[in-house]
This record gives structure tokens, sequence and C-alpha cells, in this order.
């Protein structure tokens, strides 16, 4: 941002080698309040007497850089989550901070410095997928707070980089902290969670996020326990300031602000509403709310000093990604656009929406020749771009829909046919469909069928929900089902593909299908990968991030933040398909388990290790999971995910995997949120899924498990 033509000595915040402290509190001597002001809305204007230009806070980047034109999109997150593959969710988002350097620093050169062109992302969304209903659980981690925070962490490395003085891009935890649904609501409901659940499962991933750097936090729209989550002394200044040690800054949701007068009802205007949030910590405001702190100021609501707080830690920022410094000094400056949407990062997307995939049920259907006789590709979502996508996402200059991908798989002469079938929700059509006579006629058929992102995501967008983006019914559309029994009575041999965002109840379709796989929303190369996974070219090796209940009544009311009855830690009815869950085309075999003692105290860690071996002729990728199950108490989780490797696991051959167990995780949360001694004897399973009988019943192997005395 230096200009080019001064011939002035420039100004001490000019200079890279002063101190950021120095150089932050310079440039702040030479604003103006007004213009203060004006930094803290995410529309910043340009300082011209300073040669500061215009910027631009409103940034994303769930699953690749968002709404900025061209861009390699990567599998949603929940597909991401589904890999299980920390080293693979911090390449991606490697590629993706390299992407957003080549089209920021284009765009400036280029003069161009509006929504969506900047280095500030706000991403990585952590909220905690409580409940499948959830439009938005598509942009999460799933349902475990371990799992979202070792994923969350390693997107956020990717996005910020690892230079010891300059960010790549600055990432953001968000939604800060009680936030799922439902969607309609967002603007004005309350999240009441016991203490227990706050510290026990809403908390953990951002203390994660924050302990290991990242640089921002987004409050919530909606209310924490009575408080505006933008405003709320107990999440921004007790939580997160005093407890964690966050030296970043807080950015509200967008238009959250004014959700303060305008629906909960703390404050009667937006200067009171932006004085409030100011005074307790939020120091960016997405929308324009805090125009109105002139009249705050004048009316004595907050003071100027307040404001210069905010503003010093909005400029921390912008200084650490070289806004203010030459451009040979920050390392991504001469990066080139030709890496966008480029063969390497395609490759990197068809690789990574490969592992995802999830295989639900084979019944040695799979994996597919590719010289049969004739095959049909059917469903409403086969032929779909916008499935491929998800939401929050960029262009990429081809998009590979899953009928493409299969059709460009079998081998010259199989007879290919391609239909519809039925529509994605709403009526059939009556009459004569020839898509029954086809499956008749065909070794061969795979229908395409589940969710878009015109039926679940966020407020706004999913436009075809008539609940603001939630469902009403995780199961699937009912036209489709219909459509699934009758192609039932007619097809050969019947894989299904789902697709969506979130769990989809499908028990008759695991009964009578042939294979099912879920594919998620697979990105811009998702129908390669869905036919990599089909004909064998790759192992699946994708595994739940979330429970697959078996119906809608098996949940809790959606509007309830107890966690009673919700996810594999505390739900007792059985699952469909329990979280962890996932096949493969190998044999898979757990060994005993082995603990270097069955005996600790308070404080002590526990060494783990078991052995899994491969007894089949083809190479697999386990994601060997480690769970602890606590005592019987009341209100205990039933178990918990402590750890969980990825591991190459080559034919005919056994590995042994070794896990420390931290000390913290013999430690149980208290109605009061705190943590406490917890003796008694403790279970430890290392397997392929979450601990019960389901996972085996389904084909998985059966899970290794011991037990250690805690006194």
């Amino acid at each position: 941002m230096t200009p080019s033509n001064s011939t002035e000595i420039p100004p001490r915040f000019r200079n890279p080698d002063l101190p950021l402290e120095q150089r932050i509190e310079d440039l702040l001597m030479r604003l103006t309040l007004p213009e203060k002001i004006n930094q803290l809305v995410h529309e910043n204007n340009a300082v011209p007497r300073l040669g500061i230009p215009a910027y631009n806070w409103w940034n994303e980047a769930c699953h690749g850089v968002g709404r900025n034109g061209r861009a390699t999109v990567f599998p949603q997150v929940i597909g991401l989550a589904a890999t299980w593959d920390r080293d693979l969710v911090f390449r991606i988002a490697s590629v993706i901070s390299d992407e957003a350097r080549a089209k920021h620093h284009a765009a400036f050169a280029a003069g161009l410095h509006g929504q969506y062109q900047g280095l500030t992302f706000w991403t990585p969304n952590i909220n905690i997928f409580r409940d499948p209903r959830w439009g938005r659980g598509q942009e999460s981690f799933g349902e475990d707070p371990f799992l979202t925070g070792e994923l969350g962490s390693a997107m956020v490395r990717g996005l910020q980089g690892e230079h010891p003085k300059y960010l790549k891009t600055a990432a953001c935890a968000k939604h800060f902290a009680v936030h799922s649904g439902p969607e309609q609501a967002r603007h004005t409901f309350d999240a009441k969670p016991s203490l227990k659940d706050l510290y026990e499962t809403y908390l953990p991933a951002f203390e994660k996020l924050v302990r290991m750097g990242v640089e921002a936090v987004m409050g919530a729209y909606n209310r924490v326990l009575g408080e505006p989550a933008c405003a709320s002394r107990l999440l921004l200044e007790e939580i997160l300031r005093k407890n964690w040690g966050f030296q970043g800054h807080v950015v509200s949701d967008c238009g959250a602000i004014d959700d303060f007068h305008q629906h909960h009802k703390v404050t009667d205007n937006a200067a009171a509403s932006a004085a409030l949030a100011v005074s307790r910590g939020c120091d960016l405001n997405c929308g324009c709310t805090y125009n109105d702190l002139n009249v705050a100021i004048q009316q004595g609501l907050v003071s100027e000093e307040e404001i210069t707080v905010s503003l010093r830690r909005l400029l921390a920022t912008k200084f650490r990604l070289g806004m203010f410094d030459p451009p040979d000094r920050v390392p991504w400056s001469r990066m080139s656009t030709a890496i966008i949407d480029s063969a390497a990062h395609r490759t990197l997307a068809r690789a990574s929406a490969a592992a995802s995939i999830v295989l639900l049920k084979n019944n040695g259907v799979l994996p597919l020749r590719r010289d049969h006789s004739s095959l049909l590709v059917t469903g409403p979502t086969a032929a779909s771009l916008t499935v491929l996508l998800g939401n929050y996402f960029g262009v990429s200059s081809r998009l590979v829909t899953i009928a493409e991908g299969i059709t460009g798989r079998v081998a010259e002469g199989c007879r290919v046919a391609y239909r519809t079938g039925c529509p994605l929700d709403g009526p059939m059509a009556p009459g004569v469909n020839y898509t029954y006579s086809t499956a008749a006629d065909c070794e061969i058929t795979i229908a395409v069928l589940g969710l878009d992102p015109s039926l679940e995501g966020e407020e706004g967008d999913a436009v075809a929900s008539a609940t603001g983006g939630d469902r009403e019914v995780i199961e699937l559309p009912s036209v489709q089902l219909e459509f699934f029994r009758e192609l039932r009575r007619h097809a050969r041999k019947l894989i299904v593909v789902l697709t969506g965002g979130s769990a989809i109840a499908v028990p008759e379709i695991h009964d009578q299908a042939d294979a099912v796989v879920h594919a998620w929303y697979p990105g811009c190369e998702g129908g390669e990968a869905v036919a990599d996974i089909l004909f064998g070219d790759t192992n699946p090796s994708g595994r739940l991030p979330l429970t697959v209940p078996y119906r809608t009544t098996d949940l809790p009311p959606f509007e309830d933040y107890s966690m009673v009855g919700r996810t594999y830690r505390f739900a007792t009815r059985e699952p469909l398909y329990p979280f962890g869950f996932g096949l493969g085309y190998s044999t898979i075999i757990y060994g005993p388990l082995e603990l270097e003692t069955t005996r600790i105290t308070s404080g002590e860690g526990l060494k783990v290790a078991a052995s899994v071996r491969n007894t089949s002729d083809r190479d697999a990728i386990e994601v060997v999971q480690c769970y602890l199950a606590p005592p019987p108490r009341p209100g205990a989780p039933l178990a918990t995910l402590v750890d969980f490797r990825k591991v190459a696991v080559p034919a005919r051959t056994s590995v042994t995997v070794e896990f420390q167990i931290p000390a913290i995780a013999f430690e149980q949360i208290g109605d009061d949120g705190q943590r406490e001694f917890a003796p008694g004897s403790y279970r430890v399973t290392v397997g392929p899924a979450s601990p019960g009988a389901r996972a085996q019943a389904l084909g998985a192997p059966e899970a290794s498990t011991s037990s250690v005395l805690l006194v």
C-alpha cells in the first residue's frame, strides 16, 4: 500500500523494521475520530492523505476461495471432515490461501478493493453439528468437539501459514459459541445450554483454535444465556480474553449488532447497540451499525479510548498481513494467478473428494468392472452442478458431475444410459416413467439421490427449504423414496450414491440396495472422485463425522440446546450408521489393545497401542479411532473420541498404532462447568468407529477394548 511516487520520508507506520506496537501507535496518532470509527466497520474507506486505500474485511473460504470468481472448489467442509485427515485439510487450506493471495494481489494491482477481494477470511465454521436438521451443518466439521478442533486447527494453519512475521491470510473461528440453528430464529433465540454442555461440547474447539493462534473470532447472531453473543461478558470478556488470553480481534456476524435493538430488544437503538458491542470487546462490525458510534460518543455511551482499543487489534491484523509493507517484504505478494484452479490444485480436489466418500454398505457389487455390458445412471442429483458446490463456494472453470465421472470411466462398448428418474422434491408426474424399463434392461443401475443446496443451507440460500435453510425431517424426500422403491423392483443390481451435507435417514435403502455410498457435496472434481470409488481406483477411506439416526423422531426437539440424546456421546437410541463408521474394499482386523498400565492416578496420561492388520490383497487406508468411556455417572458421555490416526495398511501386512491419551481426558465436566477428578474404571476402545455393536453389525472390523482404573 506504500505510495510509489512519494519522495518524502515515510511515516513510522510504514517502516517494516520497527516493532509492530510502535507502528500501530504511530498510525493511530494520525487518524481522526471519524476515520477510526470507519475502520471498525467491515468496509473501510480509503485515507488518501496517508496513502491508505480502501479495504473490505468480508471474505469467505469455506472450501475454496468463495464468491470471488474462479477458484478451486474442494469438497464441502463436512466432506473434509469425513476424510479424518489433518494433513490433507492442512494441504487444502494451504492451496486456498495460495489462491487467495494470488487473487488479492491481482485485484489490488487493478485498483479493486471490494468485498471478497481481501485477505481476512471468515473461515472456519467450528460450531458443533448437534442436530442433523441444521442446514449450515454442512459448513462444519461434524458433531464431535475433538475432531472439529483437530481439523479446524489444520485449516487455520494452512490459511495463516507459518511465517514468523507475516500472516498468509487471517482465519476466523466462527460462530462463537453456541450456534447451530434453527436458521429461521437465529436473530431472535436465546441458546441456553447447561454449563456442563457449554464447557464440554460447545467451547472446546474454539479454545483449541484460540490457543493455537487463530487471528479472529466471529460472534453469533443469537443470545447465549441471555446475552447477545456479540456483546457477551461471559463469552467475550471472561472466557475468550481473560481465561483463554485471546489477543486477536472479534468480528460480529453480518448484521448481528442490529439484532440487539431490532430483535433481542436489549438496547433501544443503533447507537446503544454499537456502544454495547464495542465496550464488550466486539472490534469489527460486519454491517454499518458502528457508524452510529459518533452518536454514541456524543451521548457518553462509549469513549474514544474504547474505540481505539478495538482499532488497535484490527490494525495488528492488517500489519501482520503486510498491508503497510513494501511488496518485496511480503512472501506471497508475487503469487501468480496461474495457480488458480490449476491442474495440480484440481488433482488435490479430486483426491480429497475421493478420501471424503463414505462406503456405507457393499454386498460385493463394488468395486465395479469397467467392462459391464450396460449401465444406467439415474436420480435427481446425478447430473447436477449445484450438488458439487454446497454453499460458500467459488466457481471452477470445469465442474465434473457424477454422471459425467461415471460415464467417462467405463470401457468402450458398455452401453451407458442416463435418466433424471424423479424430481429432487415435490410430486412425481403421472404416467409412464421410462427409467424403470431402462433399469430392467441394464446390468448395473446407479441411483444418485439425496439433497442439494436448495434444500439445506443458510437462511436466504436454501431457496427450496420451507424452514429458512433447515430440514424439517432427515428422511429422504418422499418422491425420491417412492422412486427408489419402484426402481428396486426393476433394477438387477442397484447402487445408491447419496449427496448432501448432513445425515440422511435411509433405513429402507440400506436394507434393499446392493451398495450405498455418501458423497456429500464433493467439489469441482466430484464426478471423477465418485467414479474413483465406484470402480475401485481408490479404496474407500471416508468415515462419518456425524451420527445418522434411523428416523427424525429419534431426535430431541431442534430448539433444545441440551446435549441429552444427541450425537454418539449422549444418544442412547441405536443409530442407522454410527459416528466414525465407514467400510472399504480390504479386510481389516484389529489386534489386542496394549496398555502401558492398568492403573493410573489423577494427573497421569495413558499410552495405548493396537495392531491393525490387512488380510486382503489390496492396500488400505484405515482411520484408527481411540475412544474413552468414563465410569457411569449421571450426565457422563457414553464415550468420547480422544485421538485418531489415518494410516496406510499395505496388503498382507500389519501396522502398530499408538496413542497417548492425555491426563485431561480422564477428567469430567461437572454441572457447574468445572473439571473434576472422576475416579473409577475407564474403558479404552481402539477401532474403526465409535463404540457399540452397530458398526460390527454393518460389517466394520471388531474394535479392541480394555480397561484402566483411575484412582
